[in-house]
Formats: structure tokens, sequence, C-alpha cells
């Protein structure tokens, strides 16, 4: 029997359509995120893409997980 500890599987990013992790947006899906959001809408500033994105969690009762990638950034792009 194998005596090592079991613990979760590291949280991959090498899809869009990769599930945000239980706790948070980690940092690397946050700066693809942003990267994507820049180059949908180059007219918006950082912050305003922050703002959209926090904006997103509000509506989606504080949190962000369980929400794909691809879904957070369609529904940031609504705001936007």
């Amino acid at each position: 029997e194998d005596s090592l500890p079991k613990t979760s599987a590291p949280f991959s990013t090498n899809s869009l359509e990769t599930f945000v992790t239980p706790n948070s947006l980690n940092l690397s899906s946050f700066t693809k995120l942003m990267k994507k959001l820049q180059e949908i809408h180059p007219e918006a500033s950082r912050d305003k893409i922050v703002d959209a994105l926090l904006e997103v969690r509000k509506h989606n009762n504080g949190i962000l997980s369980g929400l794909s990638i691809n879904s957070i950034m369609e529904r940031a792009s609504l705001i936007l």
C-alpha cells in the first residue's frame, strides 16, 4: 500500500476551459485572463478589467470558483 499522503492534483492552466481552483483564481489563471481580456478589449484599462472581474465575482455570490476561465471572460466582456 502506498504510504504517501494523498494530495489534490496540481492545478493546470493548459486550457482556457480549465476550471478555477476551489479556493480562488490563482495567479497564473489571473494573468492569462487579464492578457486575454486586454487583447479583446484594448480600449479598457487594467483597472477597468479588474473592476469587471470583481463585478463578475460579486454577481456569482462573491466567488469565482466553479466558473470556467471562458465563462469568467465572457461575463467580464459583457461588463466591459
